[in-house]
C-alpha cells in the first residue's frame, strides 16, 4: 500500500516536471537566443516583396527584441517595388529610433529599391546595393481616382509656391504639387542626415528617377556596393555612422550572421492584409449571416458568418482605407441581405450590387498591385449576387402564384371518396383523415368526390 502510493506520488511529480517544462520551453529558448545573441553576433531581417503592415510590424519588432538581446547591428536585405506609406514611415521611424546601427542592403543581384524602399535606404544608417540592382522611382502616386480636383480656394501667391517646388508634371493639381512636396521634404531631411546625395533624392522623388548601383555609390546616394553579406561585412568595418545621435566607428570583422525569419503572426497578418480575401470574407459572411436568418437559431452558418466579418474588420484596420469605399460596400451589403430576406422585385438587389462594386474599386487608397482589389473578384463577386438576386425573385413570384398550402383554403381542389352511400350527408375520406361532408349529387360507398368548399369542420364535395 505504502509502495503504490510512493508510486502514485513520483508519477505525479514527473507529470508536473514535465507540464512545468513545456510551459518554461518558450523563455529557455528565448534564453538560449539571447545567449547565443551577444555583441559579436549581427541579426538578418530580409524585406522581399511589399511592404506593408505584416513588414512593418516585422521590422519593428525584430529591431526592438534585437537591442533587448544585445545584437551588435542588424542587415535588412531588401527587394521591394515599393509599399505603404504608413508602413514605410513605421520603419523609418524605426530605424532612426534605433540604438543600434541598420544596414540596408539591396540584394541579392536583380533586386530593386523602389519607392518605398529608396526611403528606407536613405533613412539607414549604412546604404549598399548589390551589383545590378536599382532603386528610385519615389514619386507618390495618385491615390483612387486618375486625378485629384484643385484646391477651391488656391490663390495666386499658393500656385507661386507650387511653381518654385522642383520639377513636378505639368498639369498636375496644387493637391499634387501638396503631396510631392512634402515627400521631397521628408526625403531630403533623410538624406542630409546620414549626408547623402540631396539632389538625387530630390529628383526621384519630383522626376522618378532611377538608379543602377555603380551610379548610386559614384553620386554618394549610397554607401557601399558589396557582392554578398561576407563582402558588406568587410568594407563596413571601421566607417562612421550616426547611430541615435552619436558617432559609432563600425567593428564588423569576425561577427556572426544571425538569420531572422517571420513567426506565424506576420504571416498570418500577410494574408489577412491582402483586400481580395478580406473583400471574400465580407462577402462570405455577409450570406451566413442570411443563411442564419433564413434559418432561427445561432447555429453553424451564424457563428461561420460572425468571425469572418470580424476578421475582414480585422483585415481593412490594418490598410489605408478609403471610407466612402467602405461605406458604400456596408450599404451594398446591407441592401443584399435586405432583397434576399424581404424581396423587393430586384429593387434593392441592384442598388446594393451597384453600391457594393463601386465601394470595392475604391475600397483600398494605393496604388500597390498587391494591395488593390481586383476587378476580376469584384465583377465575380457582382455576378454571383445577380444570380442570387434571379434565383431569389424568382423563388418568390413562385411561392407568391401559388394557391394556399396552409388552412382550410388547402383542401379546396383536393379529392377523396366516399365512405357510406348518402344522398345529402354523410362521411368522406380526405387525405386518410375522416371528415363530414355535405352533397348535392346521391353518392354510393367508393365514389370519388373534389371538395368545393369547406365550413368550418364540414366540407362541401361534388361527385367526380
Amino acid at each position: 500500500m505504502v509502495r503504490q502510493f510512493v508510486k502514485t506520488r513520483a508519477l505525479q511529480a514527473v507529470a508536473a516536471l514535465l507540464a512545468l517544462s513545456f510551459l518554461l520551453l518558450p523563455s529557455v529558448a528565448r534564453l538560449q537566443t539571447t545567449l547565443s545573441a551577444p555583441q559579436d553576433t549581427i541579426r538578418v531581417f530580409a524585406i522581399d516583396g511589399a511592404i506593408g503592415p505584416a513588414t512593418s510590424d516585422y521590422l519593428q519588432a525584430g529591431l526592438k527584441q534585437a537591442q533587448e538581446d544585445g545584437i551588435y547591428m542588424a542587415i535588412l536585405p531588401m527587394d521591394t517595388p515599393g509599399g505603404l506609406d504608413n508602413a514605410m514611415r513605421d520603419i523609418i521611424q524605426a530605424t532612426l529610433s534605433s540604438d543600434i546601427p541598420v544596414a540596408t542592403f539591396v540584394y541579392p543581384q536583380g533586386s530593386r529599391a523602389a519607392s518605398a524602399g529608396t526611403y528606407i535606404l536613405y533613412a539607414s544608417h549604412v546604404a549598399a546595393m548589390a551589383p545590378a540592382t536599382n532603386l528610385g522611382s519615389a514619386t507618390p502616386v495618385q491615390i483612387g481616382l486618375p486625378s485629384l480636383p484643385s484646391l477651391p480656394d488656391a490663390n495666386p501667391a499658393e500656385e507661386e509656391e507650387a511653381n518654385e517646388a522642383p520639377a513636378i508634371a505639368e498639369g498636375s493639381t496644387a493637391m499634387e504639387r501638396k503631396i510631392i512636396n512634402d515627400a521631397v521634404a521628408y526625403i531630403k531631411g533623410l538624406a542630409e542626415l546620414h549626408g547623402r546625395n540631396v539632389e538625387w533624392a530630390e529628383s526621384a522623388v519630383a522626376d522618378a528617377a532611377n538608379l543602377p548601383a555603380s551610379e548610386a555609390l559614384a553620386m554618394n546616394v549610397i554607401d557601399i556596393v558589396a557582392e554578398d553579406i561576407n563582402d558588406l561585412l568587410l568594407q563596413m568595418h571601421g566607417m562612421e555612422v550616426l547611430v541615435n545621435g552619436e558617432i559609432m566607428v563600425l567593428d564588423t570583422e569576425g561577427k556572426t550572421l544571425q538569420m531572422d525569419s517571420p513567426d506565424w503572426r506576420i504571416e498570418f497578418l500577410k494574408v489577412i492584409t491582402n483586400p481580395n480575401l478580406i473583400l471574400l470574407l465580407g462577402m462570405f459572411g455577409a450570406y451566413a449571416l442570411i443563411i442564419e436568418f433564413y434559418n432561427p437559431g445561432f447555429g453553424f452558418a451564424g457563428i461561420t458568418g460572425a468571425i469572418c466579418l470580424f476578421l475582414a474588420a480585422y483585415g481593412l484596420q490594418l490598410l489605408p482605407i478609403n471610407y466612402t469605399g467602405l461605406g458604400l460596400i456596408i450599404f451594398g451589403l446591407i441592401l443584399i441581405m435586405a432583397e434576399a430576406l424581404k424581396p423587393s422585385f430586384g429593387i434593392f438587389g441592384v442598388g446594393g450590387i451597384i453600391s457594393f462594386v463601386i465601394g470595392s474599386i475604391i475600397l483600398v487608397e494605393t496604388d500597390m498591385g498587391v494591395y488593390t482589389v481586383s476587378i476580376s473578384l469584384i465583377t465575380g463577386i457582382a455576378v454571383a449576387s445577380a444570380a442570387l438576386l434571379i434565383y431569389t425573385i424568382r423563388t418568390f413570384m413562385k411561392v407568391h402564384n401559388q394557391g394556399a398550402i396552409t388552412g382550410n383554403e388547402a383542401f379546396i381542389g383536393m379529392t377523396g371518396e366516399s365512405v357510406d352511400g348518402f344522398d345529402n350527408a354523410g362521411m368522406v375520406r380526405v387525405g386518410g383523415e375522416l371528415w363530414q361532408a355535405v352533397t348535392d349529387n346521391p353518392l354510393q360507398k367508393g365514389d370519388k368526390v373534389r371538395i368545393e368548399e369547406v365550413n368550418g369542420l364540414e366540407l362541401v364535395v361534388t361527385k367526380i
